[in-house]
This record gives structure tokens, C-alpha cells and sequence, in this order.
């Protein structure tokens, strides 16, 4: 187990540069599983989708194939009211009978280019260099090369996983599915390992699937896990998104239903709440009536207008799976940015959610912050079991930044290698 500062790029970089049409063949083979929101969906309606009341949404689009869902930047600067139709087709509904999440009735959708690493480039400016276009191009300029070595692993990101026991029938589709195309980029690179590097949200649903694997598998098939940008606790500013439902209710793009607001209907809405186990009875929403710590996330969720069912759900299914979270037993480097103004703390004096909080910063990569890094230390640091464990902060490094300013770049690169 050791701790690694921010070193300069080893030397093997600046020599090891591939002719432009072949891979370099004693690299290991590389999937990338990319952050929120970074992999690209597509949809399709059917004669059942009910758009909104006088939205006009659906009409068009009924029974004419498969269209982009997210992210449609040019359609969307053609027509801007557009967005709340995607924003409504986006939606995820909760099936009780079934037992979990499922597209609003009429939508079908699925995950584009499964395999690749074409989704991970968006034609939004607002969008660019936020997911992971510039490792690719990192991982290019040394001698990985798409479909040959290098693959990604998109997902449905609206989806997580679901505690043991309980149905989450996208995130076992992912699992399946990622669990053969890690095998298959083994046999096509001599039964190499493989390794995987994962960013932010990414690195939840890898660090699940590998638990849920039998660790033989994991042994034989993965040589290292590169974790960016993630630690074991969520973060307080997760809470942000949540608590504002009127804001949520009206986006004013679709960018903002998505992001700035969150989506409530997201399965994937409480998968990075901050954890009771790491942040225990520290007050993270702060009013003048009362505190909230990762202790009260169901009174906080209450109080931010999610109803009795939802808030079971977050017991039941999200909170389960970030008390679990244990190492994964196979190498390991997780890289995480600091020296960047994080969320702490959220101060709604006046108890009124709706309104922009006063903001309590620590330290971190900008969302995700050094008290979660520190406990993910502790948590695979400390495991007899694991095998190998470094943690590595960059200084001044933001969390997009991990995967697109060049001097990270380099180190996130070096440790692949």
C-alpha cells in the first residue's frame, strides 16, 4: 500500500509514440468507463407515449426509428423548446410490481456504440472536454488504438445499481455486457489483462461490478483498476440538486434538467448522497431550525419534497449499496484532484430549499472533496486482501480537468501504462 504525490511523467512517455495506423502490441488492452451523463443515448416512441398536455412533443417522432435522446445539441439549436420534450422522454418511472426503474410508457432506448469510445465525444461546446474525448486522444498518442485495444464502456446513466436482491435490470445488463467485452478485449490482445479507468460515476458502477464478480474472474481478467475522481462517500454537494424542487420541476434547458438540477426520477439520483459511513453525524445542509447530516438523509429528502416512497427507495436501494462498497481485490490507483474550492457544507438559513444556498467550501477537485478521498484511503488502504493500492492527488486539478488539461493527462496516462 503506498500514497504517491503528483510526480513528473515518466520518461517511457516522451519515447513510446506508435505508427498512426497500428497499436503498440505489449500495451495492455484498456476500457474506459466514463463519467455522468457521458455516454450518448438514443430513443424511439411508440403509438403508447403520452407527451405532455400541449407540448407537441412525440408527434413528430412517433414511429419514425431511433432519434438522439442525449445529448441532441443540434437539434436543440434548431428548435430550443425542444429540450422539454427531451426532458420528458428522459424520465425514468418506478414499476412496483417490477420492482425497478423503467422508461415512461412509449419510450424505448438504449446505449449508443457499446464497445467504442465514439459516444464519448459531444458537439455541444458547452459539453467539451467534459467527458473523456481527450484521454482517448492521450491514450491515442501512445499507441492505443480503437477496437484494437483501447474500448469503452458506455452506460445508461439514469440507472445504478440496486442493493443485493433487488431487480435493477439495466445495471445487470451493463454488468453482462462488460463483463464480455472485458474478456473479449483480453483474447484480442493475447490474453493480456486488462485494464480499466473509470471517471467519476464510472468508477461506482466498475467498483460494484467487480464486487459482484467472482474474483477468480477479476484475477485472471483485470491487471489494474485506475479510478479518477471518485472517492467511497458521495459528496454534500450532491444534495444540492435535490433539494430544490421547484427548480427541478421547471428546468429552463435540458442541460439544466439533466445537470444543474438533476432529474428526481433518476434511479441514479441518490448513488452519490454522501454516506453515513463516512460523514456520519457532520452537519452537511444547514438551517436555522434544524441540521442535516449524512445520518438524516431520509429527513433531509423528506423535508426536500420527495415522498414517502421515494425516500424507501433510497433506503432500500441506493443506501445498501454505498454501505457495501469494499476494495475491490484486484490493483488498484485511484487519482483525485485537490486544491480546488469544494462543497462541505449547504447553508439554507431560512429552511427555504428553493432558493440558492450559501456555500461552505473545503478542499477537493470542485465536486468531489477530500474527506471522501481520504475515507476511500482508509477503506482499500487498510484491506489485508487488496494487492496493490496508491493514491495519488494532483494539485490545482479540477474534476473535468483530471481527463482534459495535458499535464494531468500525462499522469493519468503514465499510470495506465
Amino acid at each position: 500500500m503506498a500514497f504517491q504525490p503528483f510526480l513528473p511523467l515518466v520518461a517511457l512517455l516522451c519515447s513510446l509514440v506508435a505508427p498512426p495506423s497500428s497499436a503498440v502490441p505489449s500495451l495492455h488492452p484498456v476500457v474506459l468507463v466514463p463519467g455522468n451523463t457521458c455516454s450518448q443515448l438514443e430513443a424511439r416512441l411508440t403509438d403508447e407515449y403520452e407527451p405532455p398536455p400541449a407540448s407537441g412533443c412525440g408527434v413528430p417522432r412517433q414511429g419514425r426509428g431511433w432519434f438522439r435522446l442525449w445529448d441532441n445539441f443540434t437539434a436543440l439549436q434548431e428548435d430550443l423548446s425542444l429540450f422539454r420534450c427531451y426532458a420528458d422522454q428522459l424520465r425514468l418511472v418506478y414499476d412496483p410490481p417490477a420492482g425497478d426503474y423503467r422508461n415512461v410508457p412509449g419510450v424505448k432506448t438504449r446505449v449508443m456504440a457499446f464497445g467504442t469510445t465514439r459516444s464519448f465525444g459531444f458537439n455541444d461546446p458547452a459539453r467539451k472536454n467534459v467527458c473523456m474525448e481527450g484521454l482517448v486522444e492521450a491514450l491515442e498518442r501512445v499507441g492505443y488504438r480503437e477496437g484494437m485495444n483501447l474500448f469503452g464502456a458506455p452506460y445508461d446513466f439514469r440507472h445504478a445499481p440496486a442493493a443485493p436482491g433487488l431487480a435493477s435490470r439495466a445495471f445487470s445488463g451493463f454488468s453482462s455486457s462488460l463483463r464480455l467485452l472485458v474478456e473479449r478485449a483480453s483474447r484480442r490482445n493475447g490474453n493480456k489483462p486488462v485494464v480499466l479507468v473509470t471517471h467519476s460515476l464510472g468508477g461506482l458502477f466498475a467498483t460494484v461490478f467487480l464486487d459482484r464478480t467472482p474474483l477468480r474472474w477479476r484475477r485472471r481478467y483485470v491487471k489494474h483498476l485506475v479510478m479518477l475522481c471518485l472517492g467511497v462517500g458521495g459528496s454534500p454537494l450532491n444534495m444540492w440538486p435535490l433539494a430544490s424542487k421547484p427548480l427541478a420541476s421547471n428546468p429552463t434547458s435540458l442541460q439544466a434538467a439533466v445537470l444543474t438540477y438533476g432529474n428526481r426520477s433518476f434511479a441514479s439520483m441518490f448513488s452519490l448522497l454522501p454516506s453515513p459511513r463516512v460523514y456520519g453525524r457532520t452537519p452537511l445542509v444547514i438551517t436555522r431550525d434544524r441540521n442535516y447530516s449524512a445520518d438524516d438523509m431520509p429527513e433531509f429528502l423528506a423535508a426536500a419534497g420527495f415522498s414517502g416512497d421515494e425516500v424507501a427507495r433510497y433506503r432500500t436501494r441506493a443506501l445498501p449499496v454505498t454501505l457495501s462498497l469494499r476494495a475491490p481485490l484486484v490493483p488498484m490507483t485511484a487519482m483525485n484532484g485537490v486544491g480546488v474550492l469544494t462543497v462541505d457544507q449547504l447553508v439554507f438559513w431560512d429552511g427555504n430549499f428553493s432558493g440558492k444556498p450559501q456555500l461552505v467550501n473545503g478542499d477537493g477537485d470542485g465536486q468531489i472533496n477530500l474527506v471522501t478521498v481520504l475515507a476511500l484511503q482508509r477503506l482499500v488502504g487498510a484491506d489485508p486482501d487488496q494487492p496493490y493500492f496508491k493514491s495519488i492527488l494532483i494539485p490545482n486539478t479540477t474534476h473535468k480537468g483530471m481527463i482534459s488539461d495535458q499535464s494531468a493527462l500525462k499522469r493519468v496516462v503514465s499510470e495506465i501504462l
